[in-house]
């Protein structure tokens, strides 16, 4: 009896201890996030190459993302362009719907040509609203299809808390939304698909040339993210602001190689919006630090074994890095490849055959697959009856 009183009195004694340890732990962490002090209900930040999040508040929340919608606008221009479907001198028509929007822009008027480069600036430096709409008939037909292809594309990325239902985010419809964190999505997406975008989140002031009947005037572009001349690094990319949104930001900045994404939704002020996201950079930068194998190790060629040809050479299918927010000593990561000497033909080409594992302290933090360079088929009887038949003549 005796007995099971002290393992009750023992067990009640641990259950208080691990709770201790968890609200203690739960304590530390908040601790550590509200060491930031946003004033932003809506924010997070995230590392661009391995998309980790570093900090996050409330950031899956539906809210309205006003001009950071055009984002998602850009990543498909820009694949349009990778495609080859346009071009930065293709010459896009001014329509009257383009024409009649409201909010930012830069008074487009109807019939007016502009080049989609110069189209471009004027959405990254100017957000203007007209200049997207352009845009958006010019690929899709209308604004209505290539919104349809937003939704799309919101969907492949994983962005499930996401939609929308025009291409600038003036419109103050209830069913026009995003989070945070699928802000951070799609600006991942763009930055690394598309570094060249910067080019354009970078011009802190330039001008157009609105050339119509009524002759020739030059219009002042003025980037609208103040962080390009307060904040060290800063490279865009884009802010919003509406009476339903407040004012979000989609930041970026990169130092020491670590780009950061730093997204702020529904800032009460513009100071705030800003102010937040710096924070949020600082305390990455602060945190963040980053292995990049910049020297692999030379990969050898396989032997293919039962092959229209002997031998295949391989290579690394992607760059590897790895984040470290804990201040290990990355100097110390280790290599280990995990190849095989010999293959069995076929071969096929992108086909992974081996990998690199990095080791720290002796722990896997992530491997890279090396993919074969060709396809080699299986050799045949008449294969191998050439062969014996070239070493007969060689033989004789």
């Amino acid at each position: 009896m005796k007995k099971k009183k002290w393992k009750q009195k023992a067990g009640r004694v641990c259950c208080l201890f691990l709770m201790t340890l968890l609200l203690w732990q739960s304590a530390a962490a908040g601790a550590e996030e509200d060491s930031l002090a946003l004033e932003s209900p809506s924010a997070l930040l995230m590392e661009a190459s391995t998309g980790t999040v570093l900090y996050e508040k409330d950031a899956h929340t539906r809210r309205s993302p006003a001009s950071v919608t055009k984002v998602m606008t850009t990543l498909l221009i820009f694949e349009e362009l990778e495609k080859g479907t346009i071009k930065l001198d293709d010459e896009v028509i001014t329509s009257a719907h383009a024409k009649s929007m409201g909010g930012s822009q830069v008074f487009l008027e109807e019939g007016e040509k502009q080049t989609v480069d110069t189209l471009l600036k004027c959405i990254l430096v100017s957000s203007g609203n007209d200049a997207s709409v352009a845009m958006a008939e010019y690929i899709g037909g209308s604004e209505t299809e290539f919104v349809s292809r937003m939704n799309q594309k919101a969907k492949e990325l994983g962005m499930a808390d996401t939609h929308f239902e025009d291409c600038c985010g003036l419109t103050d419809s209830d069913n026009h939304y995003t989070t945070a964190y699928d802000i951070a999505l799609m600006s991942r997406e763009l930055i690394t698909r598309f570094p060249q975008v910067h080019d354009y989140t970078t011009i802190w002031m330039d001008t157009i040339t609105h050339v119509t009947r009524q002759g020739s005037s030059e219009f002042g572009l003025a980037n609208t993210n103040k962080l390009l001349r307060s904040y060290d690094g800063c490279t865009g990319l884009k802010t919003g602001s509406t009476s339903k949104a407040l004012f979000c930001i989609s930041a970026t900045a990169v130092r020491s190689d670590i780009e950061l994404i730093s997204v702020v939704m529904a800032g009460p002020d513009s100071r705030t919006r800003f102010a937040d996201a710096a924070a949020m950079l600082n305390y990455g930068f602060g945190k963040c630090r980053l292995y990049i194998d910049n020297d692999p190790v030379k990969l050898p060629e396989l032997i293919v074994k039962k092959g229209l040809e002997d031998s295949v050479s391989c290579h690394y299918a992607e760059e590897f890095r790895y984040l470290d927010v804990n201040g290990q000593n990355l100097d110390a990561v280790e290599r280990k490849l995990e190849l095989p000497g010999e293959i069995t033909a076929p071969v096929r080409q992108g086909a992974a055959a081996g990998r690199m594992v990095y080791l720290l302290d002796g722990k896997e933090i992530g491997s890279v697959d090396i993919v074969l360079d060709k396809d080699i088929e299986r050799a045949g009887y008449l294969h191998y009856l050439r062969q014996a038949w070239k070493a007969l003549l060689l033989a004789a």
